[in-house]
């Protein structure tokens, strides 16, 4: 398994949006997303502070990503 590359909330959306994610609305501090197929993420905007590994890991996995995917989109910021 490869190592977990940290993001802040900004380049995460980035990423989201490259597996074809969708904002859909926002509470207070936490942005939710929708993909084409439905399901649903929500990313906590902290500002530039980056989201921590487990909450990170719980993200991509409900995107429906590998570690390995996840880094590879990471690679084309």
């Amino acid at each position: 398994m490869s190592a977990l590359k940290v993001l802040n909330y900004r380049d995460l959306v980035r990423i989201a949006e490259m597996a074809r994610f969708t904002w859909r609305h926002s509470r207070g501090s936490h942005n939710t997303f929708q993909s084409v197929d439905g399901r649903v993420i929500v990313i906590p905007d902290h500002g530039n502070q980056v989201i921590v590994r487990p909450l990170l890991r719980k993200i991509i996995r409900d995107m429906g990503l590998t570690v390995d995917e996840y880094n590879a989109l990471v690679k084309k910021l």
